[in-house]
């Protein structure tokens, strides 16, 4: 099989980041909402769930968010692959690819980061309580989440290398 044409290669490239950036997403998104752990203090139990830390809630919209915007690019890298056609995906709006991979990458960086931050803090108290595996899956959540933005991140300098030829 012969490899691709040259000027297939960089779109191949951002393909295979989005696809990567989805899986981190989503195995981000499984992990963090089904993060519940139960604290029994005393005759009381609490459950403790993900949505009760706000942190958890901003990392949740960011990789809600980050989804959608990696949904929706895969689709027009995917068109514009099948119909090689110079007027669609990042051919037809390199602005959009630009902003775009800068803003989510952002976005996903600050997600991932109040998270950590959040789950740090948390830790002396939770683990004293005997609620680690709580820790453990925000952890799990986050580093999955802040692989997502670092292959957000590459696109992001890939886009700002085709802005020039384009613009």
């Amino acid at each position: 099989m012969a490899p691709p044409p040259p000027s297939m290669a960089p779109r191949m490239t951002a393909l295979i980041l989005r696809v990567l950036t989805f899986a981190f997403l989503v195995a981000s998104l499984a992990i963090l909402t089904t993060n519940t752990s139960t604290l029994e203090i005393g005759d009381e139990v609490f459950k403790i769930r993900f949505k009760d830390v706000y942190s958890y809630r901003y990392m949740l919209a960011a990789i809600v968010f980050g989804i959608a915007y990696t949904v929706l690019q895969v689709a027009f890298t995917l068109n514009h692959i099948v119909k090689r056609n110079a007027q669609t995906s990042s051919d037809g709006n390199p602005v959009f690819d630009f902003y775009g991979d800068k803003v989510v990458s952002y976005i996903l960086a600050t997600g991932a980061a109040a998270a950590i931050g959040a789950t740090k803090d948390m830790k002396p108290l939770l683990t004293a309580l005997g609620v680690n595996s709580f820790l453990n899956k925000g952890y799990a959540s986050a580093s999955l989440l802040l692989l997502g933005f670092v292959c957000t991140a590459m696109l992001s300098v890939l886009s700002s290398y085709a802005l020039p030829k384009k613009v």
